[in-house]
């Protein structure tokens, strides 16, 4: 290790020779820097520089203190995307997520179906379809954020609002747990996720007392993934009253499970203090990578100037589909079969646990369910070896308790009753597995 060791006499040159060592693949995730008084030492240097270096790689994002465990290199973010997942032979799959295909609409494009080709590049604006089929639900909702805006996925819309709001290094409130994504697109902007606990309620409001403030907070109101949570009334209510005290702080509504949810939209912020998006992939297609988002003006301006210097504007021939298949679904019945497909798998399985084991699961919605566990690695080896494979919770956790998620969109019914039999084992164990 001495190799790798910094040179120089101030925090900058340490931190940056430390960041290329990083970058270049010297420092592997996981790999440990030199404690603060020994490289202190080595250096000839106070002690208070080295840690001012290291506090800057903490803000960069490239490494993460771990208490007496050391100042610890992290997997950067481009290194953390997941390579896609392979289900191995005979193992039935609640670990991806994936939806259930027969609850989407169909896209079938007949003779009469003309989607216009552009032959410039001066396209402009989003499609009014689309806007106004997005108008209109929401409307249905009792949310009235103003006008609507495309963007090419949930991430890019809450990336773009980041950018526009958030300084590097600042600190962002997230739920915990949260959605992986998310703690890797932070890490990529350089941005501090701060942990929230989630509750029966929803996501709970940092404590008064808190040392550290966030410039922004993520909240789902619905089917938080994992737990299925959603804000309640009252939770909400809380929130708002947050952030009118609090009006440097922007809310990032996150409604993933939109047109799915069979509950009501409590929003937690107002026009002038939040941005409201929802992602059009859950109940259309996967595939579909659209979000539309609405809120505050001065934001939604800096949101739509990004977009324009990067990608321009998101096909209309895509947004022209997302109608389609959006009419489709609400024409055929689609959205309210899906609604209470998912919900009776959950359900049912929430049943059988806690009738099998007195296991309280609180209510939610969507096709997660978080189960807490005595081990993660024995509670997944046990699956696996029953033949489920379910998702470890760490990736979702920062200071939450050990966990898997259950993933049900595809489970059969006649699978129900070995499958919470099997999780009630596996929820108990506390060692691994040989």
């Amino acid at each position: 290790m001495g190799s790798l060791y910094a040179k120089g006499g101030s925090a900058v040159q340490i931190a940056e020779q430390f960041s290329t060592q990083i970058k270049q693949g010297d420092l592997q995730p996981g790999d440990l820097l030199p404690p603060v008084r020994q490289l202190a030492g080595e250096l000839g240097v106070n002690p208070n520089t080295v840690a001012s270096a290291y506090a800057k790689l903490r803000d960069a994002g490239l490494v993460a203190t771990r208490g007496r465990a050391g100042t610890q290199v992290l997997e950067q973010p481009l290194m953390a995307v997941r390579n896609v997942r392979q289900v191995p032979e005979g193992m039935r799959d609640l670990a991806s997520g994936n939806l259930d295909a027969t609850l989407l609409p169909v896209l079938s494009l007949s003779a009469d179906d003309a989607f216009p080709q552009q032959n410039g590049y001066d396209v402009s604006g989003d499609l009014p379809a689309l806007c106004q089929l997005a108008g209109e639900w929401l409307s249905q909702q009792g949310a009235s954020l103003g006008e609507v805006s495309v963007f090419s996925g949930a991430l890019d819309a809450i990336e773009k609002a980041l950018r526009s709001h958030a300084a590097p290094g600042a600190s962002v409130w997230v739920e915990d747990p949260c959605w992986p994504p998310l703690l890797t697109l932070l890490q990529h902007l350089r941005l501090k996720p701060l942990p929230l606990p989630i509750d029966a309620q929803g996501c709970c409001l940092p404590e008064k007392d808190a040392s550290k403030q966030g410039c922004a907070v993520i909240l789902t109101p619905r089917a938080q993934n994992p737990t299925g949570m959603s804000l309640s009334a009252a939770r909400a209510k809380s929130w708002r009253e947050f952030l009118a005290k609090n009006p440097a702080c922007l809310a990032i509504v996150d409604d993933f499970w939109g047109p799915l949810s069979q509950q009501p939209l409590h929003l937690p912020c107002a026009k002038d203090n939040g941005l409201y998006v929802l992602s059009l992939s859950k109940f259309l297609s996967p595939d579909l990578r659209i979000a539309l988002a609405c809120g505050k003006p001065q934001l939604m301006q800096a949101m739509r100037a990004d977009q324009y210097i990067r990608e321009r504007w998101v096909s209309h021939i895509l947004q022209q589909i997302a109608v389609k298949l959006w009419a489709q679904a609400q024409r055929d019945g689609l959205l309210v079969r899906a609604q209470h497909a998912y919900q009776q798998r959950r359900d049912a399985l929430a049943e059988r646990l806690h009738t099998l084991s007195g296991i309280p699961l609180p209510p939610g919605e969507g096709v997660h369910i978080w189960l807490p566990v005595r081990s993660e690695a024995a509670a997944s080896q046990i699956m696996a070896q029953r033949g489920w494979l379910v998702q470890s919770g760490e990736p979702f956790r920062l200071k939450s308790g050990p966990a898997i998620r259950v993933s049900l969109a595809n489970l059969i019914s006649t699978q129900l009753e070995t499958l919470a039999q099997d999780l009630i084992v596996a929820i108990g164990a506390g060692t691994v597995v040989n």
